[in-house]
């Protein structure tokens, strides 16, 4: 199918478009794994093993968690041309 002819057909909403869609090779932008290595404190790794008890989640879900909400908030405060070698954190 050309580009155009699903365009108008997604547009004019009339017919379903996931039947057209490879679904196979689909993936989300930015989305792909690094797998990485942290040190913690035995302290650090014993506060973040009790509060993930205590919410039931796994370590790793309140670390990535954490992370996300911290970058999250961080970009919200800074402008995204904000050199990273400047920075003081």
């Amino acid at each position: 199918m050309k580009a155009e002819d699903f365009d108008k057909k997604f547009d004019e909403g009339q017919e379903a478009i996931v039947g057209d869609l490879d679904l196979g090779s689909a993936r989300r932008v930015n989305q792909d794994h690094k797998r990485i290595n942290v040190d913690f404190p035995a302290w650090v790794v014993d506060s973040l093993d009790r509060e993930a008890t205590r919410i039931g989640v796994t370590r790793q879900s309140i670390i990535k968690v954490w992370l996300v909400e911290r970058l999250q908030a961080e970009a919200a405060h800074k402008p995204l041309n904000d050199d990273a070698a400047g920075s003081t954190h």
